[in-house]
């Protein structure tokens, strides 16, 4: 059973109708949230940069991370072809597929993953990115929680992009330019947390995050202070989320 019900999770998502709100916690809470309305292991998401190209943004773990990493960087895998085509695209058993994609089939068995579905964030006929669910069970996704898939898909993307006409701007690009920037400051915040407090990236990640909400901060904000040593956190005193 979901742990946050479903309109919940849709008036988080509107979030993005504020002015001012923190691009990688929202698409981070999204793929966390799929996980718990539609029972698979895992989430990523792909988004484009400003030269078109796609970059990780968010993933729900650590090896679903490394596993996007490893299809951005090999170029090839159901994320990616999802994005270029618009369409999702979901393999059962990924047994199957290894002449399709034969190195990301073998990474992604290795991570134990046995099946993968991807969705397009698209709005009309601009593809700004992909959502991937992964599962460690072969199987097809039922047609009610790829629906549900989707629509959570179509809400980031509209968000995005409304965010960008309400400022007239090319904001979409800024916001993901400044994500994934962040992205490279809280990738370091993790790596000098892991260190000091001898846990492995993902507990970092969950210690920086909580300590981020404990502090009504952004990630970015708080990961810059942890990589220049002007703050610390103490696990200790940070109030972690259960599940």
């Amino acid at each position: 059973m979901a742990e946050t019900p479903l309109a919940d999770v849709f008036v988080e998502m509107a979030d993005t109708l504020v002015d001012d709100f923190d691009v990688i916690e929202f698409l981070h809470v999204l793929t966390e949230r799929c996980v718990e309305l539609l029972g698979v292991s895992a989430a990523g998401l792909l988004l484009t940069d400003q030269r078109d190209t796609l970059q990780l943004v968010a993933a729900s773990s650590e090896r679903t991370r490394l596993l996007e990493l490893f299809q951005l960087q090999t170029d090839q895998g159901p994320c990616l072809d999802c994005f270029r085509s618009g369409q999702p695209v979901s393999v059962a058993d990924l047994t199957l597929a290894t002449a399709r994609w034969p190195r990301f089939t073998a990474a992604a068995a290795e991570v134990g993953f046995a099946a993968v579905h991807a969705l397009p964030m698209r709005l009309r006929s601009e593809v700004i990115g992909a959502l991937n669910l992964f599962d460690v069970r072969p199987g097809a996704l039922d047609e009610d929680k790829l629906r549900i898939g989707q629509a959570l898909a179509d809400v980031a993307t509209i968000g995005l992009l409304q965010h960008r006409a309400i400022h007239r701007r090319d904001i979409l690009t800024e916001q993901l330019q400044t994500a994934l920037n962040s992205r490279v400051l809280i990738e370091q915040a993790k790596g000098v947390l892991a260190e000091r407090l001898q846990v492995d990236v993902g507990q970092a990640f969950a210690i920086l995050r909580d300590g981020a909400r404990s502090r009504n901060r952004r990630l970015s904000e708080l990961s810059q202070a942890i990589v220049d040593g002007s703050e610390q956190l103490v696990p200790g005193l940070v109030t972690h989320r259960s599940g």
